[in-house]
């Protein structure tokens, strides 16, 4: 993660460009650009070898006038508040721009979950929640799996949660395992959500399916859902990238002729990690992590972490590329943004690509809630339409006002949330 780089700078500076835009009065700018609410607090973990160690943990709460705040948890190393700050502000419009009725917010815990034993990551789970227990909830802010975390995990936490009130409360919590509150297509959601943006955008371009190639960074659960629906679609994967933990740092394997998903999956660590060794016995090319934006295809699939299209790295991206779906959160620089647009490249912006996930949780939560579940078919069908018509909101937009995709997403996701917080009479 580059030192330099601040996530929250840049959602910020992407929310100023769109204020002006709408015109947007100074009491509005101000509320949204900042989080409503923040919490730090520690959380000391009795660990394996008896000592007490004390971890870090966060939960921001951006905006809430559309509804209950809603957002990931995520266990990093390298977490800051700032990027949680961030992905709080982008959960805000990505739940705005699919038109659900939630808002933002965001938390994460500093540690390094593979170093962890699982009685050490339930005790962090049930910590986190004793610190937070009285400011989320079903009506407050409800809590999902993020970046290294899990449904096991969101379970730990609901049971915690409900061990503290005394009773059954299924949609404090989204993410959770099918049987016990989880929703059938959860797992798939934001990887399927990213692939049906991808087949409009391909659509509206006049482009097949069939005659695409992509390169996807990652190959955690985004990237290898979406790599499972782009292939019954007829696309072919030719590259992916994951993090290397014996090495600390990316490798990309290709296969030229496409890879086989299934066959990497079976290769694969809990952490989207691939045996570099096995990969090698089934014919993979081992290159550097960074390789990814460089190969010569049609479409290129972000799905790991923020800041990975810079001004560095965007000049090296192939001619061929007519296509970039944001699968992670604040993938792209503000610099690298210019690039791609003057490259005429179509961008899904991330928080319409990757809006999968957080309309499904909204599907979970409202089973939860109702005590009612539904099909697996269901649960696609309704996310595909949904997907579907913020996707056309979004393209209609940029088409009728001539400008680029990211900023009509912007405008609208914005727009309906600064609406929201006037007609409560907060600005």
């Amino acid at each position: 993660m580059n030192k330099t780089y601040n996530a929250f700078d840049t959602a910020r500076e992407q929310f100023d460009k769109i204020a002006e835009l709408l015109d947007l009065e100074q009491a509005s700018k101000d509320l949204l650009r900042e989080p409503l609410r923040e919490f730090h607090f520690s959380i000391p973990v009795r660990m394996d070898d008896n000592k007490v160690k004390i971890f870090k943990g966060f939960r921001v709460q951006h905006n809430d006038a559309l509804g209950p705040a809603k957002g990931g948890i995520r266990f990093h190393p390298q977490e800051t508040i700032d990027t949680v700050r961030a992905l709080a502000m982008w959960m805000t419009w990505k739940c705005s721009v699919v038109d659900i009725p939630l808002g933002g917010a965001k938390g994460g815990i500093i540690c390094d979950p593979h170093n962890l034993s699982q009685r050490e990551q339930e005790q962090l789970c049930r910590g986190w929640v004793r610190q937070m227990a009285r400011n989320v909830g079903p009506l407050i802010d409800i809590p999902a799996p993020d970046v290294m975390t899990t449904g096991q995990h969101m379970l730990w936490m609901l049971d915690e949660y409900e061990v503290i009130y005394g009773g059954k409360y299924p949609g404090a919590i989204t993410g959770k395992p099918v049987g016990i509150g989880g929703s059938l297509g959860r797992i798939e959601a934001t990887g399927y959500g990213l692939i049906f943006t991808v087949r409009e955008a391909l659509r509206e371009m006049e482009i097949r399916v069939e005659d695409t190639k992509a390169s996807v960074q990652g190959f955690g659960n985004v990237a290898q859902h979406a790599i499972e629906l782009y292939n019954k679609l007829g696309g072919k994967v030719i590259l992916v990238s994951c993090w290397d933990q014996d090495s600390g740092k990316s490798r990309a394997y290709r296969k030229t002729d496409g890879i086989i998903l299934k066959e990497l999956q079976k290769i694969t660590d809990n952490f989207g990690g691939i045996n570099k060794e096995k990969a090698i016995e089934l014919g993979y090319e081992v290159l550097p992590g960074e390789a990814w934006i460089e190969q010569d295809v049609e479409i290129l699939i972000p799905a790991a972490l923020e800041n990975s299209i810079t001004a560095e790295n965007a000049s090296s991206i192939s001619d061929n590329v007519k296509l970039i779906a944001e699968g992670a959160n604040g993938p792209t620089t503000i610099e690298a943004d210019r690039i791609i647009k003057e490259k005429g490249i179509f961008l899904i912006p991330d928080f319409l690509a990757n809006a999968g996930g957080v309309t499904c949780s909204y599907f979970e939560q409202v089973q939860s809630n109702t005590n009612y579940f539904w099909s697996k078919e269901e649960v696609l069908s309704k996310l595909d339409a949904k997907m579907t018509d913020a996707f056309i909101s979004v393209s209609d937009l940029a088409k009728k006002q001539k400008i680029y995709t990211r900023d009509a997403a912007y405008i609208l996701a914005v727009d309906r949330v600064a609406r929201a917080c006037s007609s409560r009479g907060w600005t």
